[in-house]
């Protein structure tokens, strides 16, 4: 029986509410969903989809609804249904970003700031072990992970050349030394379950929809040109070139081209950007930020959303009585240009590079630069435990406190496997009731 795409609504948009967890439990959940309850794509197809997107630029999770959607109701089907995925994730983030900016500074809401913060430094270096233990297989590429953090945390080398020269080595290692650059396990490799006929089967033959023709492809890759030219060239008409949110739209543009890995290969570009070269925003803002990405639901990488706001609040916050919709013109312009690349490699580029799936001469590459990203990752968590510990700098007073929280974070984490909002909301508390024993003490 086919699902009608009402139907399919329904549930797209139930799981942009639902979506907790960051990439891994987002899979599960599609997978249970999907794949176990619902019946709606055999084991083999949600796999084969699963290990295709995760070659791909971008949140991977996020272009898994997209590309079930596209298979099973077409182009707008998949338009649909990763728009409402990250949907209800844009519009919690947008209120969030003005709760934090009107009421940041509130003493009981800094002090549960102040309690997240080490959990965030906590949460990113245990993302780059879990992402190392997972891609990084020999020695090869451990020496290209080391390369990678030496590069940034030396050099200071801007990311995007970090990871053209992780590319350019995988690419030449991958013809040398093939051995050290298959790519590991993944999805793909386990046990195959089966639980029953689905609609999309195994023996199920591809839509037409979605094969590939020249036709299609070059119609529906002119169509998102559009969708990318129309919106900076308002912007930069309205606004000029060298104003915030044409700035925004590039920059972003370059960091969705930029996120092999998943959500956090894009935090240190954005970091870089945002903090670092335009100033939209302070480091401590920007883990922050990462802390009210990790507590919605949607990707992670709707930490974006975050840093537009901030951008267009903070910048219009003179002379205007509410900047609160200058705010929400940046996360806008921030999320669109962010996902946009994801909707077009899986409508306009799937059909074509699905058939490199496999192909060493295109994996090997990718496997360089995940082994990059894991290096550039340890960097951003070494930079975020520097500003919460040392909140003045070397000159000024070790905060004990947030390394006591940042190490049973790690603990919670790393030992007893516990999940992020759980870690989230226990540091929270610790901030909280840290806030309220000065008080009392006082």
């Amino acid at each position: 029986m086919k699902v009608s795409l009402a139907e399919a609504l329904k549930f797209w948009a139930k799981l942009g509410f639902i979506s907790f967890g960051g990439p891994a439990g987002q899979i599960a959940v599609l997978h249970q969903e999907l794949v176990e309850k619902r019946r709606w794509i055999s084991e083999r197809r949600f796999l084969h989809a699963l290990n295709y997107c995760m070659l791909l630029p971008g949140p991977e999770a996020q272009q898994l609804v997209t590309y079930i959607g596209w298979l099973m109701h077409r182009s707008w089907g998949g338009i649909l249904a990763g728009t409402l995925f990250i949907l209800p994730s844009l519009v919690i983030l947008i209120g969030l970003s003005w709760v934090y900016l009107t009421y940041g500074q509130v003493p009981w809401i800094a002090a549960i700031f102040f309690g997240i913060k080490p959990a965030v430094t906590a949460i990113v270096l245990h993302a780059a072990v879990r992402i190392g233990k997972r891609t990084i297989h020999n020695q090869a590429l451990q020496w290209i992970a080391l390369g990678s953090f030496l590069a940034i945390f030396i050099l200071n080398l801007a990311f995007p050349f970090i990871v053209a020269i992780a590319a350019v080595i995988g690419y030449w290692g991958g013809k040398r030394y093939p051995e050290n650059f298959q790519q590991g396990s993944g999805h793909g490799s386990k046990e195959v379950k089966e639980y029953g006929e689905a609609i999309i089967d195994d023996h199920t033959p591809t839509p037409e929809h979605a094969k590939f023709t020249y036709q299609k492809t070059i119609r529906h890759s002119v169509v998102a040109l559009f969708c990318w030219l129309l919106p900076i060239g308002g912007l930069i008409t309205i606004f000029g070139w060298k104003t915030l949110y044409p700035q925004l739209a590039w920059f972003f543009t370059k960091a969705a081209l930029l996120t092999f890995g998943g959500a956090y290969a894009v935090l240190p570009y954005v970091y870089q950007g945002a903090v670092e070269q335009f100033h939209w925003l302070s480091a401590n803002q920007m883990i922050d930020g990462l802390a009210l990405g990790e507590t919605t639901p949607g990707p992670l990488i709707m930490v974006v959303a975050f840093v537009g706001y901030l951008a267009g609040h903070i910048q219009h916050l003179i002379g205007n009585s509410n900047p609160f919709w200058f705010g929400v013109i940046g996360a806008c312009v921030a999320t669109w240009f962010t996902f946009l690349p994801s909707f077009f490699f899986i409508l306009v580029g799937g059909p074509l590079i699905e058939s490199t799936h496999g192909k060493l001469g295109f994996t090997a590459p990718l496997t360089a630069i995940t082994a990059a990203v894991v290096g550039v990752i340890a960097n951003l968590g070494l930079f975020f435990a520097y500003h919460v510990f040392l909140p003045q700098g070397f000159s000024g007073s070790i905060s004990w406190i947030s390394i006591l929280i940042c190490a049973l974070a790690g603990l919670a984490l790393f030992k007893y496997q516990k999940n992020v909002l759980s870690v989230i909301g226990g540091s929270a508390l610790a901030g909280l009731l840290f806030y309220c024993a000065s008080v009392l003490m006082r």
